[in-house]
């Protein structure tokens, strides 16, 4: 339940803090998430898409903030850890890839 949580507010950090600009229409993957709870605590780890070009580290930043917030916010756990694994980034060129012209 944590995890999927965690995967839905990544979701929603990964739309506002990694916007693809209006002229891109890059495909990005639903993130992924697992959860380890312990007491009262939990470590979050992600895995996620981010466009490119972006400022990687801020975006990483962010959605993590975002999501060990939301996290904490609807479980009432202490978010010890937010990890985030980026699995790939998406170009504008990837989003052209497989379409008949």
């Amino acid at each position: 339940m944590v995890a999927r949580i965690a995967a839905q507010a990544a979701r929603t950090a990964q739309s506002r803090r990694a916007a693809v600009p209006p002229d891109r229409s890059a495909p990005l993957a639903p993130p992924s998430a697992s959860a380890a709870v312990r007491t009262e605590s939990v470590r979050v780890h992600l895995t996620l898409d981010l466009p490119y070009p972006t400022d990687i580290p801020h975006a990483c930043e962010r959605i993590q903030q975002d999501v060990a917030q939301r996290v904490a916010q609807l479980t009432s756990l202490r978010v010890a850890e937010v990890t985030l694994t980026v699995r790939r980034l998406v170009t504008a060129a990837d989003a052209n890839r497989g379409r008949v012209r």
